[in-house]
Parts: structure tokens; C-alpha cells; sequence
């Protein structure tokens, strides 16, 4: 019993000062993207392996989710008679969840994982310790450009996503399952608000932010050898995996409050 006391309490001090650890290095890497920006010469390699290395992917994903949600759907509706639904349901599910949940974690896997153990070999080869040596600030030419790439961009390639999605899903309810093309862009229009999507981008731009912080944070905080560069990467992902479906959660509470409050019909009158 002492034991297993001992161990939570181990556990738990450990657990706050990673939390301590981190909070500090996210305070420094906020205000070094706000008081200095990276020039465009260390910042336009970080972006394209963000954004447009990644759109292919991210396209191929999307594509294929919307077309396995109208298959599924209308599998269900069918057997209610309302199949016409299929589009409303494919369209509002890729916006608000699906689009940006999905670039999310294709993001953590192939951008966030690369971050994590190019930074944790710079960190075993002592290349982080050397910078620190001449006087310039690893978190301002290491963290900064990769933070903004993956905070910026990760919007941009979920509005990419969904779009796509929505595309994959017409062509297989029109071609494949036989829905009127009119009837599957009307009850979109009917039921898809701007709110909807704004909900997505909103919860993307947080998704982004979580990336870039976890997967740096990481490779920073790495353990000596390949097998701490490793043990980084797969931390790394793992974590930031956990921290979109716990965030995703939280902000679409938060977000159907504030909707509730402010933007629907009910809170105008």
C-alpha cells in the first residue's frame, strides 16, 4: 500500500513539473513569435514541408473519408427512407469534426514526428547547445518558424480537406448510390451554416498550435542517442494525438456555447 502510494506520488510530482516545464517553454515560444519573426530565408522551408508537402496527403484523406461516409450514411438512411440526407450529413460531419480532427492528425504523424527528431538530433549532436553558446536563441530560430508553419497552415490545409471531402461524397452519392445532385447540395445549403464551418477553422487553428508546441517541446527535451531521439518521436505523436481528441471535445462545448449565446437566431432576438 505504501508502494502504490509512493508511486502516485512520484507520478504526480513528475507530472507537474512537465507541466511546469512546458507552460515555461510555451510562454517563451509565444513571445518570441510575437516580438520577432523569422525571416523569410528560415521560414519558407519550414512552410512549404508544412503546407505543401503535406497537401497531397491531406487531399487522399479527405477524398476517401467523404466517400466512406456517403456509402455509410445512405447504408442508414436508406432504411429510413432518407437517403436525400446523405449529402447534409456528409457535409456538416466534414466541416465541424471529421476535416479538422483528420488534418490534425495527419499533421502530428507527418509533420509533427519530422519536427520532433530533426530537433532531438540537433539536441544529442549538441547542435541546440552550440546556438545557445553564440548568443542566439534556439526557441527564436528553431521553435518560432515551426510553431507559425504549423499554426498557420494547418487552417489552410483543413479548409483543403474539407472541401475535398464534400467533392469525394457528391461523386459517390451521384454516380454510385443514384442521389439527385440537387437534392444533395440543397439540404447541405439548408443545414451547413457559416458557423459550421468557422467551428472547424477555429478548432484547427488550436489543433495547429498544440502540433507545433508537443512535437517541439519534444525534440528539445530529448534523451541522448537514437533511442531518445526515438522514444521523442513517439511521444510526441502520441501526445499531440491525445491532445486533439481532448481539445476537440472542450472547444466544441465551448463553441456551441458561445454559439448559443451569441450567434443563433434565439440570442439575436
Amino acid at each position: 500500500m505504501i508502494n502504490v502510494a509512493a508511486s502516485i506520488g512520484r507520478g504526480t510530482i513528475e507530472a507537474v513539473r512537465g507541466l511546469g516545464r512546458i507552460s515555461l517553454f510555451a510562454g517563451d515560444m509565444i513571445r518570441w513569435s510575437f516580438t520577432s519573426l523569422p525571416s523569410r530565408r528560415t521560414a519558407a522551408p519550414v512552410f512549404f514541408e508544412v503546407g505543401v508537402s503535406s497537401l497531397p496527403v491531406v487531399l487522399v484523406t479527405g477524398t476517401f473519408i467523404g466517400m466512406v461516409l456517403a456509402v455509410q450514411m445512405y447504408t442508414q438512411l436508406a432504411k429510413l427512407s432518407a437517403q436525400n440526407a446523405v449529402g447534409m450529413i456528409i457535409n456538416v460531419s466534414m466541416v465541424k469534426e471529421l476535416g479538422p480532427v483528420l488534418a490534425a492528425v495527419i499533421l502530428a504523424g507527418r509533420v509533427g514526428g519530422a519536427m520532433t527528431a530533426e530537433l532531438g538530433t540537433m539536441r544529442v549532436t549538441e547542435q541546440i547547445d552550440a546556438l545557445d553558446a553564440m548568443g542566439a536563441n534556439p526557441i527564436r530560430h528553431l521553435v518560432v518558424p515551426r510553431f507559425l508553419a504549423t499554426l498557420l497552415l494547418t487552417p489552410i490545409l483543413t479548409v483543403f480537406s474539407d472541401a475535398i471531402g464534400v467533392l469525394g461524397g457528391w461523386i459517390v452519392s451521384t454516380q454510385t448510390l443514384g442521389i439527385e445532385s440537387f437534392y444533395y447540395w440543397d439540404e447541405s445549403t439548408r443545414m451547413v451554416r457559416a458557423w459550421d464551418v468557422w467551428a472547424g477553422i477555429i478548432k484547427s487553428v488550436f489543433f495547429g498550435g498544440l502540433i507545433g508546441l508537443i512535437a517541439c517541446y519534444k525534440g528539445f527535451h530529448s534523451k541522448p542517442g537514437a533511442e531518445g531521439v526515438g522514444r521523442a518521436t513517439t511521444a510526441a505523436f502520441v501526445t499531440t494525438f491525445v491532445a486533439i481528441l481532448v481539445s476537440n471535445f472542450f472547444l466544441a462545448v465551448l463553441l456551441r456555447h458561445i454559439y448559443n449565446l451569441f450567434v443563433s437566431p434565439s440570442a439575436v432576438g
